[in-house]
């Protein structure tokens, strides 16, 4: 039996989501280290003599089988120039219309040129689009499926359409003013914005934060083409080591010799109920005959909601777990995924797997509410928390990844740590939701001992202290103004 794991992997772009805010702690102490704790030998350029899914790699006691599991279209897309090519094709972009890229349509730049979308090579052209809106996959040539669950599509204004004229290509433009690449053999078609909405999320309720940063004010035109990227993006921001790409992360997995991965996805800080699903996961895979389980701990690392703890501070976060002992750095890999945060559900949820299976991970932990948030307008679940795991497991495209519903974990007030649910004494468990620990370390409160490792607390809560303080600060000049 193999077990799929969806694994988040963070790109390589110069990139900065966060409001000012969030952004400008000068007095904020916690230091984004400038290598990983985590045990990790530096990474080696090879290529694996034997496909990924049967080489075999010897130890001192035994022969282990890799047992990564093979990309969606047989190989990963790498749609990063040459070195060698880079300045002909810059040039050659010089004299191309322009498409001007938001931060948003980089991080799907970033997302497309590391094959996280394999076997997608562009923005998509309308087949592909519509056959991702209307059924969640992707049909190949030879008639196999692959899943697609989320559009990845450019918008473009009128002006801009009408500027590009009958060019076949034009030239990608980041935020900073940049050549970033190529799109090539272009085609546009009509953005119909309230149909991709109601498609993706469900609802056209006002509120939903993907929609109002991106989707509302962007263009009438969607342009699809084939991408060229002409090097790696990065951020600069001092997390750029985490940001290993599915290629990367699977020379890893061969070089930590794991015959299975397991992935966890996730875009808050980590409590000790996640560290339990975690370590129950490798024991399960252990019970299971496997000998070497790696866990990749693959946080979100692009556009998520405004109240949400920004990446540099759940990084640090997620370090202090790993050197409190809460996980083993030794069987841990910690990567940022790259994708924008759609908060779609079970519609997003199929995504975020999909894109673990390009990482190479076979087994993939889901759990309550997936990819979920609370409805926007009314006070309740914006899906049924059990959907996006009962989805999963019968998508169309993902029956090669091995889904693992986690049980309920939540604070035994009785043994004082985090546990797993026990129906029959319900009444001695304290569930505490990702907003009521932001509203704990909002306020000063110290959860109940045994929720958080000391450390990644104290992460928390420093943040909130001085977003806290520039806010206080920030108020009188509103006030003047």
């Amino acid at each position: 039996m193999s077990l799929t794991i969806k694994v988040h992997i963070a790109s390589h772009f110069n990139l900065n989501l966060r409001p000012v805010r969030h952004r400008n702690l000068t007095d904020y102490n916690v230091k984004i280290r400038p290598k990983p704790i985590y045990y990790s030998n530096q990474l080696t350029a090879y290529q694996p003599k034997m496909n990924a899914d049967s080489v075999s790699v010897k130890s001192s006691s035994s022969v282990i089988k890799s047992s990564l599991i093979e990309p969606d279209g047989g190989a990963l897309v790498d749609l990063v120039v040459p070195e060698s090519e880079r300045g002909l094709k810059t040039t050659e972009a010089e004299s191309m219309p322009k498409v001007q890229l938001t931060k948003i349509d980089l991080e799907w730049v970033h997302v497309i040129s590391e094959g996280w979308a394999s076997p997608l090579r562009g923005f998509m052209r309308e087949n592909e689009y519509l056959q991702s809106l209307h059924f969640n996959c992707l049909r190949m040539e030879d008639g196999s499926i692959v899943n697609m669950s989320l559009p990845i599509v450019l918008a473009i204004d009128d002006e801009t359409k009408e500027r590009i004229g009958s060019s076949t290509n034009v030239g990608l433009v980041g935020p900073s003013g940049d050549l970033i690449g190529i799109l090539r053999s272009i085609e546009i078609y009509k953005h119909n914005k309230e149909e991709r909405i109601a498609r993706t999320w469900g609802t056209t309720a006002p509120g939903l934060p993907y929609v109002e940063k991106v989707i509302t004010p962007a263009g009438n035109w969607l342009i699809g083409g084939d991408l060229e990227v002409f090097k790696p993006i990065k951020y600069n921001d001092g997390l750029d080591h985490y940001r290993l790409s599915p290629q990367q992360l699977r020379k890893e997995f061969d070089k930590r010799q794991a015959d299975a991965v397991f992935a966890f996805q996730l875009r808050n800080p980590v409590h000790n109920g996640h560290a339990l699903l975690m370590n129950d996961t490798r024991r399960r895979l252990l019970d299971m005959g496997y000998k070497n389980p790696i866990l990749l701990l693959h946080p979100l690392g692009g556009f998520t909601k405004a109240d949400d703890v920004p990446l540099d501070v759940r990084m640090e976060q997620h370090s202090k777990v790993l050197e409190d002992g809460v996980l083993d750095p030794k069987t841990t890999i910690v990567s940022i995924f790259p994708s924008p945060m759609h908060y779609a559900g079970p519609t997003e949820v199929q995504w975020h797997a999909k894109a673990r299976i390009n990482a190479g991970a076979n087994f993939y932990i889901v759990g309550r509410d997936p990819a979920g948030m609370g409805h926007p307008t009314e006070k309740r679940d914006l899906y049924d928390p059990d959907h996006g795991k009962k989805v999963l497991s019968m998508a169309p495209g993902l029956e090669k990844l091995n889904i693992l519903p986690f049980r309920v974990a939540a604070y035994d007030t009785v043994e004082k740590k985090m546990a797993f649910f026990d129906p029959s004494r319900a009444k001695d468990f304290l569930f505490i939701s990702g907003t009521k620990m932001r509203t704990y370390a909002r306020n000063g409160e110290n959860p109940p001992d045994g929720f958080m490792c000391p450390g990644g607390w104290k992460v928390l809560v420093q943040y909130y202290e001085i977003l806290q303080a520039e806010e206080a600060t920030q108020q009188p000049a509103v006030l003047a103004s």
